[in-house]
């Protein structure tokens, strides 16, 4: 393979895909992968929901304005929602008085809805629940999300506006050309215009490669494991989040139980795989909240979100370049943020308005260039 286009993605998990949809209308776009498949590393192991509390106050605008979308999505991108009624209770303990404080603080001056409950309401709603747990706060509004459903039609919106999406395409080198970049990967070399870098774990080892500073967006690895458990989780029961982040746990399918330590393990890009010691932690802690018998650990997984260091996501242009463009560091809220975050980072890509969708929405606080200092 030895072509030229107008625009390179690197990377098609959710980031790549989201942002290929939106720009496929305008450009020569081709979509380029490592993997035999896309979404491998991030978007194809998560436990994805929808949160407006998750990521804090200056990622809520996303995650409200994707919310929209994602809920109604447009009749030739879907013709059903990506959303899923779930809620979720913000858990904490009698040893822990403020473990509730800075959630309610952070949201105090918002519209969001976080309703106190106390031990008879939480042991109600959470069956088993063990006596210290006497309070929680409730997120409602909280929703489950088709990850793969939603990644799809992405992926089919791209290609449905000429994207090529070129699998097994590992980025080997990537230097300067007359024409803008070129790119050798392992399924050929490639000449493009501009390259966005959607890579995920591997966006500072992209921009690395094309000869630019970056960013020190780091991996972390988020262990999952499904559970057996008896008494089987209730099909309704809501995402219960520790308050003090060291556990979150949902129903899935067929009465198994999802379950996380909420580990954030800074690590190396690759096949990112669970530690024992993560999967047993997650038990032992699931243990400490309800008195459920664990009758097996079916499956354990683990993948990476990747953080900017002020944990923010990154959209624009490299400092000084108009032909390296930054769609990274989307940490674990990249899924939920996707349909804003797509449409946000393509009209800065191309000069253009923003889309109704993000009109509200400042870009500021995303910008590459706050790195450029």
């Amino acid at each position: 393979m030895n072509r030229q286009i107008d625009i390179a993605v690197i990377g098609a998990g959710i980031a790549g895909a989201s942002i290929a949809a939106e720009l496929a209308p305008h450009a020569r776009l081709i979509l380029v992968e490592a993997e035999d498949y896309p979404g491998y590393h991030s978007t194809g192991r998560s436990a994805a929901f929808w949160s407006e509390s998750y990521g804090g106050p200056f990622i809520r605008p996303l995650t409200v304005a994707s919310g929209l979308f994602l809920g109604n999505p447009p009749a030739d991108f879907s013709d059903c929602p990506f959303l899923s009624p779930r809620g979720a209770i913000y858990l904490a303990s009698s040893d822990d008085d403020d473990a509730l404080r800075p959630l309610e603080e952070q949201f105090a001056e918002s519209d969001l809805m976080l309703k106190k409950l106390g031990r008879r309401e939480l042991s109600s709603i959470i069956p088993g629940l063990r006596p210290e747990w006497d309070r929680g706060l409730a997120e409602d509004s909280c929703r489950d999300i088709d990850v793969a459903a939603l990644h799809a039609a992405y992926l089919k919106q791209a290609r449905k506006h000429g994207a090529e999406l070129v699998l097994n395409a590992k980025a080997l080198q990537i230097e300067r050309s007359p024409g803008g970049w070129r790119v050798h990967s392992s399924a050929g070399d490639f000449e493009a215009t501009k390259i966005v870098n959607a890579a995920g774990a591997w966006a500072d080892t992209v921009a690395r490669m094309a000869g630019l500073p970056a960013l020190d967006i780091r991996p972390h690895r988020r262990t999952m494991v499904q559970l057996r458990v008896n008494p089987t989780a209730a099909p309704d029961l809501p995402l219960i989040i520790d308050a003090l982040g060291s556990f979150y746990f949902k129903p899935e399918a067929g009465g198994r139980l999802w379950l996380s330590p909420h580990d954030e393990t800074p690590s190396e890009p690759g096949d990112c795989a669970p530690d024992e010691i993560d999967v047993a932690l997650a038990v032992e802690r699931l243990q400490q909240v309800v008195d459920w018998k664990v009758e097996k650990v079916e499956r354990r997984w683990a993948g990476f979100r990747s953080f900017a260091p002020d944990r923010l996501p990154v959209y624009g242009y490299a400092a000084g370049r108009d032909d390296f463009f930054w769609f990274a560091g989307q940490g674990g809220f990249g899924i939920q943020t996707a349909p804003a975050a797509a449409k946000l980072a393509a009209a800065l890509f191309l000069g253009q308005t923003p889309d109704p969708l993000v009109a509200g929405v400042d870009p500021d606080p995303y910008l590459a260039e706050r790195f450029m200092n």
